[in-house]
């Protein structure tokens, strides 16, 4: 094993089992035909976020991984998010009542034995779609492009010798076992947006992601988790330089252990 090899197979087995996506997708079509059956306001209904970008973590990993699915009301803009969201609550009351069920501003949490699905409200007007919007704790209404990161992320990933979608999950890895330094969203927000110079292999990637982590903003408990990943990668970088790949993977299994 190698440090490079550790972190391909990390990025490789950070993925849902065969078993675990076929419960899943059960679930999926279980909620879309549902949704068809209890409203007739329905203009479409769809998977989007870290499923469908193929970059959530196994609940194994980290257990409040969820579904993110968006159901766009076609009288949804004559509303304030919370009508739709009772909506949502009346609905997961009637189809999943041995179910856990709560609200967690801007989505109806659902939670499963398998997974747990946050349900989002939304609405469309000339082909923008609208959801609950944070800025007005979530009583008015902001656009949003929800497919908007995945095709970043496909592009980016694309570009980059098919390695960002491993690295985003290996780094989520990291986030997970340190307590959600940062929301699963703005790791894979960083990672696609960050440049990367002369990278080929995922031990590059991984080094160039940990290296410009950004710390500013955070409180100093995160920081300093942060600045330990950093010190340790640093010294995994002075190891292979000095030839010592032993002691390098070791250090990175302080931060990235065997799965």
């Amino acid at each position: 094993m190698s440090v490079l090899s550790h972190l391909d197979k990390l990025g490789s087995n950070l993925i849902l089992s065969t078993n675990e996506k076929s419960s899943i997708t059960t679930s999926i079509s279980t909620l879309e035909t549902r949704l068809g059956y209890y409203f007739n306001t329905i203009e479409s209904s769809f998977v989007f976020g870290s499923y469908d970008r193929v970059t959530i973590l196994p609940r194994s990993v980290d257990s409040n991984s969820d579904i993110d699915y968006m159901i766009i009301f076609n009288d949804g803009g004559d509303f304030k998010p919370q009508t739709l969201l009772s909506r949502l609550k009346r609905f997961v009351d009637t189809y999943y009542s041995t179910s856990e069920v709560f609200q967690s501003s801007p989505t109806m949490v659902l939670k499963l034995n398998h997974i747990k699905f946050e349900l989002v409200p939304a609405y469309k007007s000339w082909g923008t779609i609208y959801i609950p919007a944070p800025s007005s704790d979530y009583q008015d209404w902001t656009s949003t492009n929800p497919s908007q990161m995945k095709t970043d992320l496909t592009n980016k990933n694309t570009n980059c010798n098919y390695k960002i979608k491993p690295l985003v999950r290996v780094l989520k890895y990291w986030n997970v076992l340190n307590g959600k330094v940062y929301t699963s969203y703005e790791l894979e927000k960083y990672i696609v947006d960050k440049l990367y110079f002369f990278d080929t292999n995922l031990k590059d990637y991984f080094f160039s992601a940990v290296n410009g982590l950004p710390t500013y903003g955070l409180p100093d408990y995160k920081k300093r988790k942060v600045e330990r990943l950093q010190e340790n990668i640093k010294k995994v970088q002075e190891n292979l330089n000095d030839e010592m790949p032993y002691t390098a993977e070791s250090k990175l299994k302080e931060e990235l252990p065997d799965l």
